[in-house]
């Protein structure tokens, strides 16, 4: 069988690498050290939360980067909040915006209300301007429950976007097929995803894995921002995020490491394109 590779004009023993930063337009910090990241350093592609209150900003400063919607159905600081775009009762968690957890959401939330709401994301996404290159889902939200998988593949296969999906060896633990049932529907995944086990901060694992790729596509993950007083304010794990914006923007030893791998670096509309010309 042909693979994703293949597919895409690569070779089959190629190791194709996509570095996605996650959370562009959650605030200033990030638009800032995202953007960096994209046009200055190793990152090839970008995350924007819609609802979030810098999201129009990073918006304004949009280039024609590779940026898909990262799917924002949960606000996790307590701090900090945002929440839904539309009329969404049940997308509220009663202190100003979105649940805090992934659990809070799944007990909670309205099926036809978070179908509604992201697919507003979307819309308002390319209403902004933005070449929308993929789906992902903050927190895994939609991805690890079959009730929300399927608003996220609906979704993907209205719009003609490929999906951030987690590799083969987690469909046991999520308890459904899910990479099956997006290649039946013509949806364009990487073949594998690198997890960051504390969620923020990819330094340790970027360094460990980047010799060590399979063959086929693989995406990586980082959160980058800049050090400023509002980072430091919002979020409690904001020095993994300096030092995300730092490992791809600045460091020259990782830089010589890709070179040194012989990885090739590839976006998300690679897989774009190809999904809707139904290669």
């Amino acid at each position: 069988m042909t693979t994703l590779a293949e597919r895409l004009g690569y070779s089959p023993d190629d190791r194709l690498l996509i570095i996605n930063c996650d959370d562009l337009g959650a605030c200033h910090a990030a638009n800032t050290g995202v953007y960096e990241a994209l046009r200055q350093g190793l990152a090839t592609s970008a995350s924007l939360m819609v609802p979030c209150p810098w999201a129009r900003e990073a918006a304004a400063q949009y280039l024609g980067e590779d940026v898909g919607v990262h799917l924002t159905l949960n606000a996790e600081y307590d701090l900090y909040r945002w929440g839904p775009i539309t009329q969404a009762p049940s997308l509220l968690d009663g202190d100003g915006g979105f649940p805090r957890t992934v659990q809070d959401v799944w007990d909670h939330a309205d099926l036809d209300e978070v179908r509604r709401e992201c697919r507003a994301q979307i819309e308002r996404a390319i209403l902004w301007g933005f070449d929308v290159s993929h789906l992902d889902s903050h927190m895994g939200t939609l991805q690890l429950k079959p009730e929300f998988f399927d608003i996220y593949l609906e979704l993907a296969v209205e719009f003609g976007l490929p999906l951030r999906l987690s590799g083969a060896s987690t469909e046991p633990l999520v308890g459904f097929p899910f990479r099956r049932l997006a290649a039946e529907e013509g949806v364009v995944f990487p073949d594998h995803f690198i997890l960051v086990p504390n969620g923020v901060g990819s330094r340790r694992v970027i360094e460990k894995s980047l010799f060590d790729l399979r063959p086929g596509v693989t995406e990586m993950y980082v959160h980058p921002a800049t050090d400023t007083p509002e980072l430091r304010a919002l979020a409690p794990d904001w020095a993994n995020r300096v030092d995300d914006h730092h490992l791809i923007t600045h460091d020259t030893a990782l830089r010589a490491m890709v070179e040194r791998s012989g990885v090739k670096l590839i976006g998300y509309r690679e897989l774009r394109e190809l999904q809707r010309n139904g290669s």
